[in-house]
């Protein structure tokens, strides 16, 4: 690591200010999701803080309505803590998808220390409509602020279908940037999945993106300075600055 290089413990206090509330709303019910990959999951939601995934133990979780039929849905996995999980259900389409973040029990030189998996899905018992989530190159070009707080402002530029570009304009790491590997899912018009794996720390985000109500919500998973596990909620509003347009045959790739 760079000297001076600010750990996700030193960044994430207070980037979850703009972020939107989590529910408690689904306590006492149950959510079926198939999977493309043939796997099936029952989550079971005890309460309003823990739920079983298909009969195990109970464990935290947080549900964050965006909006009244999207909801983004994380939880980790007591039996292996290196792994986080966020679903994002959308029910108004009958559609989820699955993302899998993966610490490595050791860092590869060159490669990021958490690994992403993504696998669409659907909601058991709710009418299907519409395309099944998929991988698009809708943001490239566009460039962007986040603001999520009065003391977090980052920009982020698009630049492929595997990379993004980002720094900081205010907060613990203003005047740091960097192009990281990301990859961007259409869940349906105007609504995202961007994720990035860092290469400099070990850490990976998964955010939802309501690009029509300018917010996001997300979570960082990784390695804390002290090389301790953690995910840090996180939430911005968006502020778009403008969008590059290539020309025919030069898109990148």
């Amino acid at each position: 690591m760079s000297s001076g290089w600010k750990t996700m413990d030193d960044f994430a206090p207070g980037i979850a200010t703009n972020r939107l509330p989590a529910t408690d709303r689904l306590a006492g019910t149950a959510l079926r999701l198939a999977f493309a990959d043939g796997s099936a999951t029952r989550l079971d939601f005890r309460t309003g803080a823990e739920l079983s995934a298909d009969g195990g133990p109970a464990q935290p979780y947080e549900a964050v309505p965006v909006r009244e039929d999207l909801l983004f849905l994380g939880h980790g996995h007591p039996e292996e803590p290196r792994r986080h999980t966020v679903t994002v259900v959308h029910t108004g389409l009958g559609r989820a998808l699955r993302i899998t973040s993966t610490i490595a029990e050791e860092a590869v030189p060159g490669e990021p220390r958490v690994a992403q998996a993504f696998t669409p899905g659907t909601v058991e018992g709710t009418p299907v409509r519409g395309e099944p989530p998929a991988p698009t190159r809708e943001l490239i070009g566009r460039r962007a602020l986040y603001r999520y707080s009065p003391d977090h402002l980052y920009e982020h530029v698009y630049l492929s279908s595997t990379r993004y570009a980002w720094q900081c304009l205010v907060g613990a790491q203003r005047g740091h940037g960097d192009v990281d590997l990301a990859a961007t899912w259409k869940l349906a018009d105007d609504l995202y999945v961007f994720t990035f794996r860092e290469f400099r720390i070990p850490v990976a985000a998964t955010w939802l993106y309501d690009w029509a109500a300018r917010r996001t919500v997300g979570t960082f998973f990784g390695l804390s300075g002290a090389g301790e596990i953690h995910a840090s909620p996180g939430g911005a509003h968006i502020e778009p600055l403008g969008t590059v347009t290539y020309p025919p045959g030069e898109e990148p790739a």
